[in-house]
């Protein structure tokens, strides 16, 4: 699933800069992770 959405992505954004590209990445990749540690620590603290 992931792996799709980066490539559709990539094929929408082409036109824009590497770096620009790869900021929006960094940002993605970023809220991806406080995401999963907040669903983690959930988890952890209902048990």
């Amino acid at each position: 699933m992931e792996m799709k959405m980066g490539s559709s992505v990539e094929g929408s954004k082409r036109k824009l800069s590497s770096r620009k590209l790869g900021r929006f990445l960094k940002q993605q990749r970023g809220r991806l992770y406080i995401v999963r540690r907040c669903v983690v620590m959930l988890l952890c603290w209902h048990e």
